[in-house]
């Protein structure tokens, strides 16, 4: 027996005064608030005129606060449904008919369920009148005790057959809750919203066969982020709807599951899991509904608060029983934490491992796709476009997954290619808001009742509007008939918008730069001839591609005396291959002379202070993967640092202590180390050359040696190259004088000196107290700031140097001399 022939003929007519309601409302559904309001019209008969005496409830008010809560539609008089809420409230009069052994449903169970449901609109207006859930409750059910309200007290009501005016999803086997919070991936893929699944043939045969089983037939996705876990799903669905599926698929509706509306608006404990228990009983009684739910492993903890059980512990038991099937999605580590910790989940599935596709297969699911991206953005992809895409995206975005990342670059790339070509002409643009101010000035003049005037500017107005449409319609026509193609070079400039990679170094376009790359560093780093042309040598085998692509792009130990340039050189390294200096991330190895300080560089392990926090140098590295990293004194380091530096150099990557990987293969390591200093001091030159002196192939063949006792064979070994910088002579040294005085002069512009000439006295002067070979070009620096800088400074501050004029200096008898130009 349906509930409907439960209720009694007052409970029938509360309904239809409740349905009609909703309708002059110009509601589509019949709420808690229709049937508070229909328990209202007939107060005096259920309740003795509770809500009138007791609360001051009036019909007018309790109209007013449900326009002002839901707001008014068009009145109608359709028959509507009843809401989710309102079958559980009927579900729960026919529970108290039953414990009071009554046949028929009469309206104060329906009322008294009303009020202990506590939630929707109509408690919500009942608080506001400060009903008191627990009083009102206690009234009712003394009317239910003492038999008042019952179907003998009732006014005459004529004992006929009331014919309903609304719809119970419950009774006509509908699905309201699958409706809600599900989507129909079936119903896109008819109306060709869903991608097409270009190969994965076998996963999705899998997927199928998985399917048709008779026990654990739950197949589960399991893969990285972005490799096409989704699109596999949604590939079924369009293989369902062309029939090219086996027979037992051919009827049913997939539906994928959206948790987050499930969770949210959940305030109350249980609210979830009764959500996700009607969903699946739903399901079950449809019988041809297989559930997708995307990011399954967030079902697990979900609503599990306090006295609840959480989305899991739900699904295990209709999974056990075999009632409906579901398909899950997740990643390897989400599958690894939740699913394999949870043995009873776990086998009711069974997994599919979705590797990344290779490269070719990700271009040809680019060239499938390519007619999508084509309309979507009124571009052309050429074939040239998707190739860059894939092998660009593999080499520069290492911590995401093919197809996606490539996908993401060609969307990203038509969607550029169309802001920039499809701007509106300025004379189209200038002539609209030349419109509006008319427009606005006719209004003026109407206002002012200037009809003349405003039956001028209406004119003008319509001439107008009337180019505007000529002018729009010119313009579409020249853009259509101009093909606008998305080519190489556009992939590049999107790769260098999102690593901040200088687009020559990407497109390897500009060769000559490469092939002049000492003269460059000449430019910077004065002498060290060797060091420079070692270093370029392999910069131009990482960027012509011929590195091994698992490693770093370069691992690089620089030794010599302090002040040669070994620093500067990493610096200029960082601005030439990425773009600026502060690419350059710098660590002082004196730092990490304690066993405990290798937690300081990827991170701690669990369990210890300071687990939360990130590494230096995986945090570094991950916020910017394309940079130079220095390690300042290597050999000062524990001996545990190397045993991680040995990681990196071979594999191209390190594990912090949360268990991420971090991606080292776009970095390049320099390492610089004053091991074997004291073989080289006094020594003006060394290199590997035939030309050189025996002397100095002898003190080189003593400094590798000093390196050999240093660092162990496996640490050497790992290394790209072993770089010496040689100390400066004094030529050398007055050419670097050369750069410092240059970024004086450069920085004295800038606060209005408009020209500093520094008279050759006084560069003999900077030249002889700054040249040390020990030292190098440090002690430079500060005879720079004795004799050029803090005379500059008195100067300023005493005002004898005049604003927006020159300064000439010289050395005579002993001091700096300072003259206006």
């Amino acid at each position: 027996m349906m509930i409907w022939d439960k209720l009694a003929n007052e409970s029938k007519r509360i309904l239809q005064i409740a349905g009609k309601e909703a309708g002059r409302l110009g509601h589509q559904i019949i709420g808690t608030e229709h049937l508070l309001l229909a328990f209202l019209i007939e107060d005096k008969i259920i309740t003795g005129g509770y809500f009138d005496q007791a609360l001051g409830l009036s019909y007018g008010a309790l109209y007013e606060d449900i326009i002002n809560i839901v707001g008014k539609g068009e009145a109608h008089d359709k028959v509507l449904k009843t809401s989710p809420r309102i079958n559980n409230i009927l579900l729960s009069a026919e529970k108290i008919a039953k414990e009071i052994n009554t046949e028929s449903i009469e309206p104060v169970f329906i009322l008294f369920a009303l009020l202990e449901e506590g939630q929707g609109i109509a408690a919500e207006i009942l608080r506001k009148y400060e009903a008191q859930p627990g009083q009102t409750l206690q009234l009712v059910e003394n009317i239910i005790n003492s038999g008042v309200g019952q179907k003998e007290n009732y006014e005459e009501i004529e004992d006929q057959e009331i014919e309903p005016e609304y719809q119970s999803p419950i009774e006509k086997g509908e699905t309201p809750y699958v409706d809600k919070f599900g989507l129909d991936l079936i119903e896109k893929a008819k109306k060709d919203t869903i991608d097409p699944l270009i190969g994965r043939e076998k996963e999705v045969e899998r997927m199928i066969q998985i399917l048709g089983r008779k026990s654990k037939n739950n197949p589960i996705l399991i893969g990285e982020p972005g490799v096409g876990k989704t699109a596999i799903v949604e590939g079924l669905a369009r293989k369902i709807v062309s029939k090219d599926v086996p027979d037992f698929l051919l009827d049913k509706k997939l539906i994928t599951l959206d948790l987050s509306g499930m969770v949210a608006g959940s305030k109350y404990r249980g609210e979830f899991e009764e959500r996700l228990k009607n969903v699946i009983g739903e399901i079950e009684r449809e019988g041809n509904i297989i559930l997708f739910i995307d990011e399954i492993h967030t079902l697990i903890g979900a609503g599990g608060g306090e006295g609840t059980i959480d989305g899991a512990n739900i699904l295990k038991p209709a999974l056990a029983r075999g009632s409906f099937q579901c398909i899950g999605a997740t990643t390897i580590e989400e599958f690894r934490k939740y699913f394999e910790k949870d043995a009873a989940l776990e086998r009711r599935f069974q997994s599919i491992l979705i590797k990344e596709p290779t490269n070719d297969e990700t271009v040809a699911i680019l060239k499938g796709l390519r007619g999508t991206y084509e309309k979507h953005h009124g571009v052309s992809i050429t074939d040239e476009a998707i190739l860059e895409a894939v092998k660009l995206s593999t080499r520069y975005i290492g911590d995401r997954f093919l197809p996606d990342k490539a996908i993401d670059l060609i969307d990203e790339g038509a969607s550029r290619l169309k802001l920039v070509n499809r701007k509106l002409p300025e004379d189209f643009i200038n002539l609209e808001e030349e419109t509006a101010k008319k427009e606005l000035q006719k209004n003026e003049a109407v206002q002012g009742e200037d009809f003349e005037k405003a039956a001028i500017l209406r004119d003008e107005i319509e001439a107008m509007k009337k180019k505007i449409s000529e002018m729009r319609i010119q313009w579409q026509e020249k853009n259509d008939a101009r093909e606008i193609k998305l080519v190489a070079e556009d992939i590049a400039n999107i790769i260098s918008e999102w690593t901040g990679i200088p687009l020559s170094n990407i497109s390897l376009e500009d060769k000559e730069k490469l092939l002049r790359i000492e003269q460059i560093l000449h430019e910077r780093i004065i002498g060290q001839e060797e060091a420079i042309s070692a270093l370029s040598k392999a910069v131009r085998r990482s960027r012509a591609g011929l590195k091994n692509p698992k490693k770093p792009s370069g691992s690089f130990l620089f030794l010599g005396p302090t002040g040669v340039g070994k620093t500067e050189t990493a610096k200029i390294l960082a601005e030439y291959l990425f773009g600026k200096e502060e690419d350059m991330i710098r660590f002082d190895m004196s730092e990490y002379m304690e066993k405990h300080t290798v937690s300081k560089l990827i991170g701690a392990p669990p369990g210890y202070v300071g687990y939360d926090e990130a590494g230096q140098l995986t945090e570094a590295v991950k916020r910017k993967p394309y940079s130079v990293i220095l390690f300042d004194e290597i050999e000062k380091a524990h001996s545990d640092i190397f045993n991680i530096l040995l990681q990196v150099m071979d594999d191209g990557r390190l594990t912090d202590g949360q268990g991420k990987t971090i991606d080292f293969r776009n970095v390049v390591i320099v390492m610089t180390s004053n091991v074997g200093v004291d073989r080289i001091k006094g020594i003006s030159k060394l290199g590997f050359k035939a030309s050189e002196s025996n002397s100095n192939k002898d003190t080189e063949e003593k400094i590798l040696d000093e390196v050999r006792k240093a660092f162990r064979p496996e640490f050497i070994n790992r290394l790209d190259d072993i770089i010496v910088f040689h100390s400066l002579t004094k030529d050398e040294t007055g050419e670097i004088l050369e750069l410092i005085l240059k970024e004086v002069i450069d920085r004295v512009r800038e606060i209005g000196i408009t020209e500093l000439i520094i008279k050759d006295d006084l560069k003999k002067k900077l030249l002889e107290d700054g040249f040390n070979p020990e030292y190098g070009a440090r002690p430079l620096k500060r005879s720079v700031q004795k004799y050029i800088e803090d005379p500059l400074a008195d100067g300023i501050l005493s005002r004898t140097i005049e604003e927006n004029k020159g300064v000439i200096m010289d050395y005579k008898n002993g001091k700096v001399v300072l003259e206006n130009k």
